[in-house]
């Protein structure tokens, strides 16, 4: 059996989900677990694109590389290697469970980790300022989220090794 999966989504996989891929990657890193595979996806992802500029430049800003990250849709392929999927937004959730819904399980929106309802806003084509609020949102619920993420991630590691 593979090591545990979490898949990160948002719409175009350039922006959100590059950004929160490198955090928690980081995250898992910094509290000793390694060996999990993080990835993002997008539902309306065009295959190979580069991450957006401002995502780009505050991870570097924080010593994290993103720039060889490039855009890939979520697939049945992606959804049966993830042991989590993590959701920018609500609508995110329903197109995914409507799509796979065999997966529907571990389909849930980064607020969800936190207890909270909503979105993390999309700052496609806005300002920097945008870009460091979605950011900092990221990294807040991602932190205060993790204890909730480990766990769910183990227990359908566990469920997908019982029945692989």
């Amino acid at each position: 059996m593979t090591a545990p999966h979490i898949v990160v989504v948002c719409t175009a996989n350039i922006c959100r989900s590059p950004v929160a891929e490198a955090l928690l990657r980081t995250k898992l890193s910094a509290i000793g677990v390694d060996g999990w595979t993080v990835s993002s996806a997008g539902t309306w992802a065009i295959e190979g694109n580069t991450a957006a500029p401002h995502s780009i430049a505050l991870m570097s800003e924080q010593g994290i590389n993103i720039q060889p990250h490039r855009s890939q849709p979520v697939t049945e392929q992606v959804m049966q290697q993830a042991d989590l999927a993590l959701c920018m937004e609500t609508g995110h959730v329903r197109t995914l469970k409507r799509a796979y819904p065999a997966h529907a399980h571990k389909i849930y929106t980064l607020r969800q980790m936190v207890q909270k309802r909503g979105c993390v806003k999309d700052p496609y084509g806005g300002s920097r300022r945008q870009y460091e609020r979605m950011v900092a949102e990221v990294d807040d619920l991602l932190e205060r989220g993790l204890p909730r993420i480990q766990a769910l991630v183990q227990e359908n590691f566990l469920k997908r090794g019982e029945n692989g």
